[in-house]
């Protein structure tokens, strides 16, 4: 069993995409649920064909060249011919921000705005403004992102998961611009530290935020990145591996 892909919790519940001989099944990320995985070899994770999987045994990992998926917009600045359809949508820019004081603007089609920033993992954000189409878009970010910045990292972002954003840092920087909308989000987490950054998937379930996935495993608490388990081979049992421990996690 290999795992090929992971979901953010939006609608629904997060959870990583499992293959085996082809067939696809889901494990879910409840809070509260048990994991019992030892990660075995890493390869590239093939690609998923409407519900398939099409493996690959390319030794790159999570995916090889001729499975990785590069999107044409990523680092797009405004100064393109809008190629793909949907740079012809609505499109919404934001800032969001993540405890205790990071921030980053960003933009996505305009009915996709509550569930990019909860992929993302977002603590708080604002709608600034809609405009008619990607390039657009892609123009006011950039001339925002000179200040603000355009990206967070996700060490950032788990720096942050005990902590609440610093509001009136927050505020300051929304009085430079006249929201539409504000969002504050929740995920349940619940951490009076933080957690150590891992690889794993053996222990219990506290909860996702965005791709950060935060489990319980003896008296400490570890945030995985989950596009590092793409790729993984997953084998029954909990780690051996001794991990680091901060005794302190839950107090």
């Amino acid at each position: 069993m290999q795992v090929v892909g992971y979901r953010s919790r939006v609608e629904q519940p997060a959870a990583l995409l499992v293959a085996e001989n082809g067939r696809l099944s889901t494990e879910r990320l409840v809070p509260g649920s048990d994991l019992s995985y030892t990660l075995g070899e890493r390869y590239c994770a093939g690609t998923i064909d409407e519900d398939s999987h099409i493996a690959c045994d390319a030794d790159r990992a999570p995916y090889c060249d001729a499975h990785t998926d590069r999107w044409p917009c990523a680092r797009c600045r405004g100064d393109c011919s809008m190629p793909l359809e949907t740079c012809h949508e609505e499109h919404a820019i934001y800032l969001a921000a993540f405890a205790p004081a990071t921030f980053k603007v960003g933009v996505t089609r305009s009915w996709r705005l509550d569930r990019r920033l909860r992929e993302q993992g977002a603590d708080r954000a604002a709608h600034l403004r809609t405009v008619a189409d990607g390039r657009v878009a892609r123009q006011v970010e950039a001339e925002i992102a000179a200040d603000v910045g355009d990206r967070v990292r996700i060490p950032i972002k788990i720096a942050g998961l005990h902590q609440t954003v610093n509001e009136d840092i927050w505020q300051a920087l929304l009085d430079q611009f006249e929201p539409i909308e504000t969002f504050a989000f929740e995920y349940g987490l619940s951490l009076s530290a933080r957690p150590l950054a891992e690889t794993l998937l053996s222990g219990t379930v506290v909860g996702t935020q965005g791709r950060v996935l935060v489990l319980e495993n003896g008296d400490s608490a570890y945030a995985v990145d989950l596009k590092n388990l793409v790729g993984y081979e997953l084998l029954d049992g909990r780690t051996d591996r001794n991990l680091q421990s901060d005794l302190g996690a839950f107090r």
